[in-house]
């Protein structure tokens, strides 16, 4: 009965194991909201690291952690890193290219709970009388990460932090659209 019961837990483990391996190499999450600001305002939120603590989810998720600016203070080359709770984790973020007022490329490098290296992409769009912003963020998926992947739903994950921000991102575009500051 034992021999059983661990020939067919060894079946299972055996069958997950080969259909992680069949899993995509790279992943993407995307979210998109609509926006009633011009692009520069939305822009210098987005550009510049400082303004990020107006709408970035995880300021939310651990608004004691650490963070430090790179000399650069926006566009190409500013720097922003940080080292936070459980929830935030710690790492790096680059801004790899910055054409305004219409995207932000950034390379995103997590040190914990987990090393990943990614890319993050800000494209904001005129649409009508406002701007159309999708955020996405994008990389690898090692053979590890895979086996996590059938367990847990990166996208889902990823996506309820994306939207909160994006709902943020929208409030202090808004508000700064009506006061004239960003900040």
């Amino acid at each position: 009965m034992l021999k059983t019961i661990a020939v067919v837990a060894a079946l299972i483990v055996a069958g997950v194991l080969i259909f992680a391996a069949t899993r995509p190499d790279t992943f993407r999450v995307e979210r998109s909201a609509s926006i009633q600001a011009p692009p520069d305002r939305i822009f210098q939120l987005i550009n510049d690291y400082r303004n990020w603590a107006d709408w970035s989810p995880w300021e939310k998720k651990d608004p004691a952690m650490k963070r430090t600016f790179g000399a650069v203070a926006s566009g190409k080359g500013a720097v922003y890193a940080w080292e936070g709770n459980r929830d935030v984790g710690q790492g790096r973020m680059e801004i790899a290219e910055s054409v305004p007022p219409s995207r932000v490329a950034i390379k995103l490098d997590f040190v914990k709970p987990f090393e990943a290296h990614n890319r993050v992409d800000f494209t904001l769009e005129p649409e009508g009388g406002a701007t159309r912003v999708r955020w996405a963020m994008q990389g690898d998926t090692p053979y590890f990460a895979k086996i996590l992947h059938l367990f847990i739903d990166m996208d889902a994950m990823i996506g309820k932090d994306f939207e909160a921000g994006l709902a943020d991102l929208k409030a202090a575009a808004e508000r700064a659209a009506v006061t004239g500051r960003v900040r």
